[in-house]
C-alpha cells in the first residue's frame, strides 16, 4: 500500500497552459462537456447526459454551501484602501452558521492585503444606511484576528457582507469580478452561507438536469461543508507529510444520515471533492463515536492522517448507526464537526463509489484525491481532456469518474 505521507507532490504535475483555464462561465451551465471515465474507458459527453450515465439507484450527494461576499475593501482615515478577506469566525461563535447570524460585532480570522500601509486605528466601509468598521486584534501565523463592528447593530453579519462585500473569485482567474459572477459563481441549490469558494462541480447543474435525475430515479441528498480559502492552498512541501491540510466546517442533518444508511449497498456518488471529503469524514467521525460513545462534541474532528492510522475497521453501516445514536444521545437533529481529512493514493474509500468533479490544478490536494479514486489513470483522463479541448478549473468542464 502507498504511504500517503511519503507521496511527492512533483509526481502530480501536468502541463496546464493559461489559455486552457476557463476564465468565464459558458452561456448555459449544463452545456459544458462531460468526460466519463468508467472502469478504465473514457468517453465524451455533454453535462445534460449525466442522469443517463449515472448507475441506477445512485444517491447523488450535493454540498449546498453558499459563497459569501468575503472580500472587503476598507478605507483608512488617509483615504488608502486595505483589503480584508474573511476566512473563518473566531468569536463569539466559531460555527459559521451562527457567526453569519451574529449582530453588532464579530471577530474573524482574516487575510489582510496592504497591511504594512495600515499603521493604526480602525478602517471603515460605508454602505447604504450603515457603516462597517474593522480593527486588528492580533497577528497570528499567516493571518490576523479582525474585530468587526457595524451600524445599524441589528443587521446580521450576513446582511452586512451582502451589502458591502465582494465575491472572492479564485486567484487563478486573474480578472475583475463581473455582474454575471454573482449568479454564476454559485450553485443553483446554494443555501447555507459560509463558503469563500464555490464547490465547483455543482456549477453545471440546472433545473433541467435536476428534473432528469428525478425521471431516472436518481435520489439526491444535501450536506454542508463550508469551503475555505485553503482549497486554493498550493502544496509547497516536497512530500505530503509536511503539508498541513486546512480544516473546514461540516454540517449534517439526522435526515441526511438516515437516507445515507438506507442507500448503503447502492452507489453513493458525491458531486465535487468537498462532498466526497464530507462523506468520507462521516465514516471517521462515526468511527470515533463507535469507539467512544460519550465523545465530547468539541472533539468531533477528523485529523489529516486519522484515516491511515487504524486497522480492523467496522462497516460503514456500524459507524453511521453509531453516529445516529450519538445524535439521539445529544438530543440534536444536526451534527456540527470539522475535518482536515486528506484523501490521497493509499486511501480506502468507505462510503463513496464514484465522483462528479471538474479538472483541478497541477500539484494540488484535489488531484491527489482524484488519483486516490482512479489510480494512475488520472494521467490518461487529464491527457484526454487536454487533447479534446476541455476547459479547466472552476468555470471549466466536468467529469464523471466511476472506478
Amino acid at each position: 500500500m502507498t504511504d500517503p505521507k511519503k507521496l511527492a507532490i512533483k509526481d502530480f504535475v501536468y502541463e496546464l497552459p493559461d489559455e486552457r483555464i476557463a476564465k468565464f462561465p459558458l452561456p448555459e451551465r449544463d452545456q459544458s462537456k462531460l468526460l466519463q471515465y468508467h472502469q478504465g474507458q473514457i468517453s465524451d459527453h455533454t453535462f445534460t447526459d449525466l442522469p443517463q450515465l449515472l448507475p441506477s439507484h445512485t444517491l447523488l450527494v450535493f454540498n449546498d454551501t453558499k459563497v459569501v461576499q468575503a472580500r472587503l475593501l476598507m478605507q483608512k482615515e488617509t483615504g488608502g484602501i486595505v483589503e480584508i478577506f474573511c476566512l473563518e469566525p473566531v468569536a463569539p461563535h466559531r460555527e459559521v452558521q451562527l457567526a453569519m447570524q451574529q449582530t453588532g460585532s464579530s471577530t474573524w480570522k482574516c487575510l489582510v492585503g496592504n497591511n504594512k500601509r495600515w499603521k493604526r486605528g480602525p478602517v471603515k466601509l460605508q454602505f447604504e444606511g450603515g457603516e462597517l468598521q474593522a480593527e486588528r486584534e492580533a497577528q497570528q501565523e499567516g493571518h490576523f484576528l479582525i474585530r468587526f463592528t457595524w451600524t445599524p447593530a441589528d443587521l446580521t453579519f450576513a446582511e452586512v457582507l451582502e451589502q458591502c462585500g465582494k465575491l472572492p473569485l479564485p486567484p487563478y482567474l486573474n480578472r475583475e469580478l463581473t455582474a454575471e459572477d454573482h449568479t454564476r459563481y454559485q450553485t443553483i441549490y446554494a443555501n447555507q452561507q459560509g463558503a469563500v469558494a464555490v464547490p465547483t462541480a455543482g456549477l453545471h447543474f440546472t433545473d433541467r438536469v435536476m428534473e432528469q435525475l428525478k425521471l431516472q430515479s436518481i435520489d439526491t441528498a444535501y450536506l454542508t461543508l463550508h469551503v475555505g480559502a485553503g482549497t486554493f492552498k498550493p502544496v509547497k512541501a516536497d512530500t505530503m507529510e509536511a503539508h498541513e491540510m486546512h480544516a473546514e466546517q461540516l454540517f449534517i442533518s439526522k435526515a441526511f444520515l438516515e437516507k445515507l444508511l438506507q442507500h448503503l449497498g447502492n452507489p453513493v456518488i458525491p458531486v465535487g471533492t468537498t462532498s466526497m471529503r464530507s462523506l468520507e469524514s462521516l465514516y471517521w467521525l462515526g468511527f470515533k463515536v463507535w469507539q467512544q460513545p460519550n465523545l465530547p462534541v468539541q472533539e468531533l474532528h477528523v485529523t489529516q492522517w486519522q484515516a491511515y492510522e487504524s486497522t480492523e475497521l467496522p462497516t460503514a453501516e456500524e459507524v453511521l448507526t453509531a453516529l445516529l445514536k450519538y445524535m439521539e444521545q445529544q438530543n440534536t437533529d444536526y451534527l456540527h464537526a470539522s475535518t482536515q481529512i486528506i484523501i490521497a493514493p493509499g486511501y480506502t474509500f468507505r462510503i463513496c463509489n464514484g465522483l462528479v468533479t471538474n479538472f483541478h490544478q497541477p500539484e494540488s490536494t484535489l488531484l491527489l484525491l482524484v488519483s486516490a479514486l482512479i489510480g494512475e489513470n488520472w494521467r490518461k483522463v487529464y491527457q484526454h481532456a487536454m487533447e479534446n479541448d476541455y476547459r479547466f478549473l472552476s468555470y471549466g468542464d466536468s467529469s464523471l469518474l466511476l472506478p
